[in-house]
């Protein structure tokens, strides 16, 4: 069965060729899907019956289940959602005040073992298909219909779960289906991808003429750290991503954001905030400084506020744009991979 919500426009044109229709098909499927939200294609009013059949039997317009859903206090929403095959993965809905931001995976589990994340705690099982991805963007705006307030998903960030750079072609069509005016219609500016740093990937990500945004989670000023917290450190070193970035910086003119974890006596010195600064002097972007949400399965702990008060005000007092990010969800198992990880060890025990 072909899943619809897999398609991005121009692949769903070419299936339609293949099936005898005309190209056009695709757009009217394409607006009943996203526009209408409708999930039954007999309901599918200006498609013939006779291609309703075969559209009822080939395809199905399906969405992955909620397995869990925890609201914190701040009206944050994590979900854990069960997949067909019965993996989990997990979404976050935060709001704030310019829209609602949908932060969502891209694999189930992850490969690059960064020391401090809760998504590396168990290894990577598959990728996510595009339909899967979008799944979590699809359930979110379920919620909020829900709640009557007419709003939907206005931003989405690529940062649970996964690298999403190890599943480029489910992540390209993927955001090519959120950028559509025939889909969800979510500016190419509110779309935001965050890479561990396949410097590659970021050359082609650079090469495909989208004004997404670019997140780099550095979380490090020099190699010595690096290596420690990130073994992808090993491979593509703080120079070879540096230079990835400043091809990306060369053909998007879009300005990169680079995600740094304050951990207590880890990277938290001033020392370090120094050699932040000789780093990404003269580049386009800015910093985004992250407190720490502890993991009880190492040994890593949260930034004191002091600290995280001096390394802001260094940056700033350099020149470089910095901010620090707000914390949402911290009584609902907050970080990345904890809500799955505590399912994943309560079915097994």
């Amino acid at each position: 069965m072909y899943n619809l919500y897999d398609y991005e426009l121009e692949k769903l044109q070419e299936l339609m060729l293949e099936y005898g229709q005309k190209p056009f098909r695709a757009k009217q499927l394409f607006s009943w899907i996203y526009k209408k939200e409708v999930t039954n294609f007999d309901e599918m009013s200006d498609i013939s019956l006779s291609f309703r059949e075969t559209l009822k039997k080939d395809f199905e317009i399906k969405k992955p289940k909620i397995h869990t859903k925890q609201v914190s206090k701040d009206n944050t929403i994590k979900l854990l959602i069960e997949l067909e095959d019965d993996n989990l993965v997990e979404t976050v809905l935060i709001r704030y005040l310019y829209g609602n931001v949908a932060c969502v995976s891209s694999e189930v589990g992850c490969d690059m073992k960064c020391a401090f994340c809760a998504s590396g705690l168990f290894k990577k099982r598959r990728e996510l298909k595009t339909s899967e991805i979008l799944g979590q963007v699809l359930l979110l705006n379920d919620i909020l219909k829900e709640e009557g307030n007419n709003e939907k998903i206005t931003h989405i960030v690529v940062m649970g779960t996964g690298e999403p750079f190890l599943n480029y072609d489910n992540l390209m069509s993927f955001i090519r289906i959120c950028n559509s005016p025939f889909a969800l219609e979510i500016g190419a500016r509110h779309i935001s991808v965050s890479t561990c740093g396949i410097a590659k990937r970021i050359i082609d990500y650079a090469n495909e003429g989208l004004q997404t945004n670019l997140a780099i989670s550095l979380h490090a000023p020099n190699n010595e750290i690096r290596d420690k917290i990130m073994p992808i450190n090993k491979f593509v070193n703080i120079e070879k991503l540096m230079d990835a970035v400043k091809y990306y910086l060369s053909k998007s003119n879009r300005r990169v954001t680079f995600e740094y974890i304050l951990i207590k006596d880890l990277n938290d010195s001033l020392k370090c905030a120094e050699e932040l600064v000789s780093l990404i002097k003269g580049v386009c972007g800015y910093v985004n400084l992250i407190p720490y949400n502890e993991v009880i399965e190492n040994n890593f702990k949260k930034s004191p506020k002091e600290n995280v008060e001096k390394f802001y005000n260094y940056l700033k007092k350099n020149g470089i744009n910095v901010t620090v990010r707000k914390e949402f969800g911290d009584d609902i198992d907050a970080a990345c991979g904890q809500l799955r990880a505590k399912e994943v060890k309560n079915s097994e025990s």
